[in-house]
């Protein structure tokens, strides 16, 4: 068994997305960012299908060429290689499920280059 929270320990950087991963699992990696409002993920794309899920907050989210307002309690599944961008439009806790297959080292370089 292991267990983590989304809400604790949160540290939000003042100029950068936070990236912290809270668990790894034999089929996923759980994956907490906080963003203050006003930061951004720019567009992107993961190797693997994704899950995310709006802890906490709104975040206008980019599809290919859609947007959409999410917001507290919303998940959206993305198939792999489909490009999506974050901008958030108050203070949020996301919960990003990656697969096994792909590395948080990479969600933390696209906050990085964001």
């Amino acid at each position: 068994m292991k267990t983590s929270s989304l809400r604790n320990d949160l540290t939000y950087n003042e100029d950068k997305v936070s990236i912290h991963v809270m668990m790894e699992t034999d089929v996923s990696k759980e994956i907490r960012i906080l963003l203050k409002k006003g930061q951004e993920m720019k567009a992107h794309k993961a190797g693997f299908p994704i899950t995310i899920e709006i802890h906490s907050g709104a975040i206008n989210f980019g599809v290919n060429d859609d947007e959409m307002n999410l917001v507290t309690g919303d998940l959206i599944y993305l198939d792999a290689n489909v490009p999506h961008s974050l901008l958030a439009k108050e203070d949020s806790i996301v919960r990003l499920t990656l697969s096994t297959f792909d590395s948080a080292d990479r969600v933390k370089e696209v906050a990085k280059q964001s």
